[in-house]
């Protein structure tokens, strides 16, 4: 039987991050179809203290492998950071997305007792059991960043709806 905890994480970010690229291809095609310079998607923001379009993407794909590799006992790949265009986001989705499928189901068998220790951009330390971890902490910030990628671009007029959002299941 499959662990739950791997039915209840890898699949849902595969599925989300394969449609965030899928968005992301729009995009790309929205502003050359346009003449919109990629940056100013890129750069979007919702509203001025929030994160822009570039860094949504990459801490979505960051929650997705970091979480994963948590609950799978495995180090967390690391990444730079670096991208400044789409074709860098589609290409740190890619990665996301090779890891996620090196992944083993059997790796997630203890994950939801599994003692998860993290200090989320500040000293101060959290402790999560795997399963509070999965469900309390990385899937809602997965899909806040998620959401907040999509909505920038439609915001921004890219013609993209909540099939597009969802993807393929």
């Amino acid at each position: 039987m499959t662990s739950p905890m791997y039915t209840h994480s890898v699949p849902v970010f595969t599925q989300m991050l394969t449609a965030l690229r899928a968005i992301l291809a729009q995009a790309d095609a929205h502003a050359t179809a346009r003449s919109i310079e990629p940056d100013a998607l890129l750069q979007a923001r919702l509203f001025p203290d929030m994160f822009p379009l570039l860094r949504q993407v990459q801490v979505a794909c960051d929650f997705a492998k970091s979480v994963s590799a948590r609950l799978a006992g495995v180090e967390v790949p690391k990444m730079e950071d670096t991208e400044q265009t789409f074709a860098d986001l589609q290409a740190r989705i890619a990665a996301v997305l090779a890891f996620l499928g090196s992944l083993d189901a059997e790796q997630f068998a203890e994950a939801a007792q599994r003692e998860i220790v993290t200090q989320a951009g500040t000293p101060k330390e959290k402790r999560f059991t795997g399963q509070s971890y999965l469900f309390n902490y990385g899937l809602p910030h997965f899909f806040f960043h998620t959401t907040t990628a999509y909505a920038i671009l439609r915001h921004s007029g890219v013609e993209v709806g909540k099939k597009d959002y969802i993807g393929t299941y």
